[in-house]
């Protein structure tokens, strides 16, 4: 079993608290993070099949001996952001009370979810078509679900030479959680700035809004693993991020100090119903240590740990996106 103190130390949460001033909106989901069992695997459904580009291959900076994959747009920005601890060989996890347990993302029309469920099922994915969504699970048991979107965010899309770009993925809606109380975290999310009420929350910002949806838990007991959720982060700009901190205290959070992930800062902490909140900066950006247009192809390491570059390669297997192997 993968805990939290693998990747990012213990934390927890307090009681509710008095909402803060307004004026701040966070902006929308900034990335989820996931876990996988094999990289390559991995690489070749997100980026292979989903049509997502690998922007950044790097470390997990608490845990240097494993890879940290990151999919997203084209120009790598947050909100289309996926990410992944690879664990090699982890076993299987399931979601459970306080853990995301589906995934969702925005597509432009109906004919988008036709187009995906003819290709999600010529790889042998199965896949559950509704009016407006379509549903389906990652090789590793990751659930899914693809939206027709009408709201106005910039859509948020990868090239890729098999998807039409009107039928690409255009960035994430939302992360549905399982909680047995979903009033339980009302407190936190008013401070937070979220919106909504009755287990359906909404970030939005001046650019971009995600939600959180709450679902009724299964009776099986969650277990962190391969196909599972880690943490969902929201999106802040850097010069609100101390005082978005500030936020989490006064709604009853207990959040870590920032911690400087190079690419992005960081805070985490537990939401009352047991999700694993962070909230994280939009920039430096993915673009700060390698060309835009050579993101994802080479091991990149943050300047605190190029000098470890020797012994981490020598643990990692070596794997590449697709766009690597073209030609």
């Amino acid at each position: 079993m993968i805990d939290d103190a693998t990747i990012i130390g213990r934390m927890e949460y307090g009681g509710h608290g008095e909402r803060t001033g307004a004026g701040m909106s966070l902006e929308g989901i900034h990335h989820v993070t996931a876990i996988t069992a094999d990289a390559q695997d991995n690489i070749d459904f997100y980026a292979g099949v989903l049509g997502l580009r690998l922007v950044k291959k790097t470390v997990n900076q608490d845990d240097p001996t494993v890879y940290h994959l990151f999919f997203s747009d084209e120009q790598g920005r947050a909100g289309s952001d996926i990410t992944f601890f690879e664990f090699p060989n982890a076993p299987r996890g399931r979601a459970g009370a306080g853990m995301v347990h589906a995934i969702v993302w925005r597509v432009g029309s109906a004919a988008a979810l036709d187009f995906w469920a003819e290709r999600l099922r010529d790889e042998g994915i199965e896949v559950e078509r509704g009016a407006d969504s379509l549903r389906f699970a990652d090789p590793e048991g990751l659930a899914h679900e693809l939206r027709i979107s009408d709201v106005g965010d910039e859509p948020l899309v990868a090239e890729h030479p098999e998807i039409p770009a009107e039928h690409a993925l255009q960035g994430f809606d939302a992360v549905r959680a399982y909680t047995a109380d979903p009033e339980a975290s009302a407190g936190l999310l008013e401070a937070l700035g979220f919106g909504g009420g009755a287990g359906d929350w909404e970030a939005r910002g001046e650019a971009r809004g995600g939600w959180v949806h709450y679902d009724a838990p299964p009776e099986h007991r969650g277990m962190q693993g391969a196909g599972t959720v880690h943490h969902v982060a929201w999106a802040s700009t850097p010069e609100e991020h101390e005082a978005w901190r500030e936020r989490a205290i006064a709604g009853g959070a207990r959040p870590t100090p920032v911690i400087d992930r190079f690419y992005f800062k960081s805070i985490y902490f537990r939401e009352p119903s047991g999700v694993l909140f962070e909230i994280a900066t939009l920039g430096p950006g993915f673009d700060v240590d390698e060309p835009l247009e050579h993101l994802g192809e080479k091991l990149s390491l943050p300047p605190d740990y190029e000098h470890l570059r020797e012994r981490v390669e020598a643990n990692l297997k070596p794997v590449s996106s697709p766009r690597q192997r073209v030609g």
